[in-house]
């Protein structure tokens, strides 16, 4: 009898303890084949790898990568199963908007206050008509006929705002780099935070930020990204995946998240 009773309370404490500990977000890593642009750069799918690879040792959160090449049907449905999406793709902006499916499905996902974050060109579109539907879900946009970028030979990207969590253990950096700035923000919402800089023609200009949604969700981009070397940087896994830590609520480590990656984690497959 006593066997018995033990082991029902044993049974009703395991319960009780995994009913306690919470699940963890589920973290949707979106990234593309190539665009076109040269081997070494526009590396979408290498990026998010290298993401997943620095994040899988965190508690707390889960990540999966898709090849999100049109039609991406199954895109909708994906959605539907995560708390957050980081978009490593070519012209993000215009790419969301393509198939009504699949704004929906991102706007549903903001209602239920999810994370979005965006690299490079994922934050992106040529045509002007698809900015304002982008903002609404990232809180910034590098698109129009009047877009602005330039390829640095080296510029220093500097932290903005060193209390913001997404900052943590991070320091300014020189690096060769393709940035947008003059990003399009939300003009009626406050709440966008500046959260990298770099010098540009004499300007310090946004090229990293942080936005605290009226859904109660949260959002995160950063313009850098260009060129694949980058991210043998450990100032731009942390960076990244910090922004993907804060945008689904989890805590920041008090001394910057551990993102060590191998030689093989950084290398690219094939030819483009």
């Amino acid at each position: 009898m006593r066997f018995f009773l033990s082991l029902f309370l044993v049974s009703v404490l395991v319960a009780f303890a995994s009913a306690a500990e919470p699940a963890p977000k589920r973290v949707l890593l979106l990234g593309q084949s190539p665009d076109g642009h040269p081997k070494t750069t526009h590396e979408y799918l290498a990026g998010v790898k290298i993401f997943a690879k620095c994040l899988e040792r965190t508690p707390g959160i889960k990540t999966t990568i898709a090849n999100a090449d049109d039609p991406w049907t199954a895109g909708p449905e994906l959605l539907k199963e995560a708390d957050g999406v980081v978009l490593f793709v070519s012209e993000g902006a215009t790419w969301m908007q393509a198939e009504p499916r699949r704004y929906e499905a991102f706007a549903r996902l903001a209602e239920r206050g999810g994370g979005f974050v965006a690299v490079h060109w994922a934050m992106g579109t040529k045509d002007a008509k698809n900015i304002d539907g982008y903002v609404k879900l990232l809180g910034g946009c590098h698109g129009g006929p009047d877009r602005k970028y330039q390829v640095l030979a080296s510029t220093e990207l500097e932290v903005a705002d060193p209390k913001h969590p997404i900052s943590t253990g991070l320091d300014k950096v020189k690096v060769r780099e393709e940035l947008y700035y003059k990003l399009k923000f939300p003009k009626s919402e406050p709440g966008v935070k500046p959260i990298i800089t770099a010098l540009i023609d004499g300007q310090r200009e946004t090229v990293g930020w942080a936005w605290e949604r009226p859904d109660g969700g949260r959002s995160f981009g950063f313009s850098g990204g260009h060129f694949h070397e980058n991210f043998a940087r450990a100032e731009y896994r942390r960076l990244v995946c910090q922004g993907i830590l804060w945008s689904v609520k989890l805590p920041v480590p008090e001394k910057g998240l551990a993102v060590e990656v191998s030689k093989a984690d950084l290398e690219l497959d094939g030819a483009k």
